[in-house]
């Protein structure tokens, strides 16, 4: 399985690692680290030393509760960061959901769009499907982050997940933009309970019997904290955990603060695989 993006096609035949890189001052985990381009880039830097395969550049926050950035501020924020990025050699992904973010990002060769509203807003299936070939993510989110904690989805969330993430791959499909292309985010923690997030974490396979790579996004999230007990700074373990767990469970890519630790994890899981296949492809006696 390939994710094909602008400049790579990305081999998922290993999960991948890819890094977040938050240009806000008030994301819920580390809002205010990063508001200068060359710190950024330093961090990207970083990032790809502990073993990311992909960055992925946000200039606006999603956490609950928080209030839009403007379209100036959010292109002021991400364009010199994706700038320098682009020269880094690896794919490149924007987690926007604005249309002419997208369209003055791609312009510039980035790899990837990464939308939590799945190209919903007006413009952005024009964007995504106007590019020769731009990897995308399509994520599911009930609501809108304002608001979406305060009135979560009910009842079984998996089904609505999948059907809302089918008709979206099947717009942008309608649109040319090849299966090979899409990868899809149940969107951990967007309007969603505590429940409902361990159960798409549960029954992952769900979601991967349609054919798509799943990217999993529970780094530092609030049900992990829900959970454990631990404030959003202490919660590296459980969120290592957690994208053990996605992994073990068929998802392809994580979405993760922690690199270097995942990396680590991934590593260990990685040769009980080994070990496990070698053994079962052994001839019995």
């Amino acid at each position: 399985m390939h994710w094909q993006t602008s400049r790579f096609r990305i081999d998922l035949s290993s999960p991948r690692v890819m890094g977040i890189v938050n240009l806000t001052p008030d994301s819920f985990s580390d809002g205010g680290r990063l508001l200068d381009a060359r710190a950024a880039l330093q961090h990207c830097e970083r990032l790809l030393q502990q073993g990311a395969d992909i960055l992925d550049i946000g200039g606006e926050s999603t956490r609950p509760g928080i209030a839009p950035v403007s379209l100036e501020e959010e292109l002021a924020r991400v364009l010199p960061v994706l700038q320098g990025a682009i020269r880094l050699g690896v794919p490149v992904s924007l987690d926007t959901y604005k249309p002419e973010v997208m369209r003055r990002a791609l312009d510039l060769g980035i790899d990837i769009v990464n939308d939590i509203c799945a190209l919903r807003q007006p413009g952005a299936l024009d964007a995504v499907a106007g590019h020769p070939g731009c990897g995308v993510c399509l994520m599911h989110m009930h609501g809108e982050p304002r608001t979406m904690q305060q009135a979560p989805m009910g009842g079984d969330a998996v089904p609505q997940v999948v059907a809302f993430l089918q008709a979206q791959s099947r717009a942008l499909q309608a649109r040319g933009v090849a299966a090979g292309r899409i990868v899809w985010d149940p969107g951990i923690g967007f309007g969603k309970t505590v429940e409902q997030n361990f159960a798409l974490l549960a029954r992952q396979q769900e979601l991967l019997a349609h054919g798509y790579p799943v990217l999993a996004g529970w780094s530092r999230k609030s049900s992990l904290g829900q959970v454990t007990g631990l404030p959003v700074d202490n919660r590296m373990a459980p969120s290592v955990a957690a994208a053990l767990l996605a992994v073990d469970r068929g998802a392809r890519i994580v979405r993760v603060h922690d690199v270097g630790e995942t990396v680590a994890a991934l590593k260990v899981w990685a040769a009980m695989n080994r070990q496990q296949q070698g053994r079962e492809g052994r001839p019995t006696t």
